[in-house]
């Protein structure tokens, strides 16, 4: 994968179902955070910011249902993919899960292949530079298969962590994106670095995007992060 791994959040109080899933997610390039109950999950949400849940509906305390309704109530994660998986194939418990805000429902016993798609799938609509789909953004087009930028149809040269940079600001326009932030999904969670690098390379790729005489796209918000348009 071409920008920093997205984050799963695997929800399962079966041990060896945690470590099948959490195996074969690492084995694609995710990073994997793992909770074995509702209320561990919920303050792992929180730590982790995962790009998506995969959670296990029959969790003990806190059900992976009520998991759901609470994510998909508050602001900062109701966008937050979730894969319900169950063991309750008739249709009324899929609707159930499906209204409560689930955004995929895959009954016990899944197929593990069949899982890790549905897992890309939701990524593609969420994530599509992690992906590696094409984004455009006005004249600017981002390759992330092939790791090229076109502005107005003239390539642009990006170091790594520029590429990685654009590939987020142009996965949602308009987003405004904190330092913290984007340290996070540029740098990856696990590296410390100073919030002060962020705006050095904000700096390079405004100058890289501009080289052509083009308008800067990229927008500083005083107080509170960059944005793209």
């Amino acid at each position: 994968m071409n920008s920093v791994q997205p984050t799963v959040l695997v929800v399962e109080d079966e041990p060896a179902q945690r470590e099948v899933l959490g195996y074969n997610l690492e084995a694609e390039g995710f990073r994997v955070a793992k909770a074995e109950n509702g209320e561990e999950a919920l303050i792992l949400v929180d730590e982790e910011q995962p790009d998506i849940i995969v959670l296990d509906w029959m969790l003990p305390n806190v059900s992976g249902i009520e998991v759901c309704r609470q994510l998909k109530t508050r602001a900062d994660t109701r966008n937050v993919p979730i894969i319900m998986l169950s063991a309750r194939s008739e249709e009324v418990d899929r609707v159930r899960g499906l209204e409560t805000g689930a955004d995929d429902y895959v009954i016990k016993p899944y197929s593990i292949v069949e899982l890790m798609a549905r897992v890309r799938a939701q990524l593609r609509r969420t994530r599509p530079a992690a992906a590696g789909l094409r984004l455009e953004y006005e004249d600017i087009v981002l390759d992330a298969e092939t790791h090229r930028v076109l502005r107005d149809g003239a390539e642009v040269k990006l170091g790594p962590t520029e590429f990685r940079l654009l590939s987020t600001l142009m996965e949602k326009p308009g987003r405004v994106w904190s330092r913290e932030q984007l340290l996070d999904r540029v740098w990856g969670r696990d590296i410390y670095v100073d919030t002060r690098t962020v705006d050095v390379h904000i700096g390079r790729l405004r100058k890289s995007l501009t080289g052509t005489g083009g308008a800067d796209p990229l927008r500083t918000v005083r107080g509170a992060g960059y944005s793209l348009g």
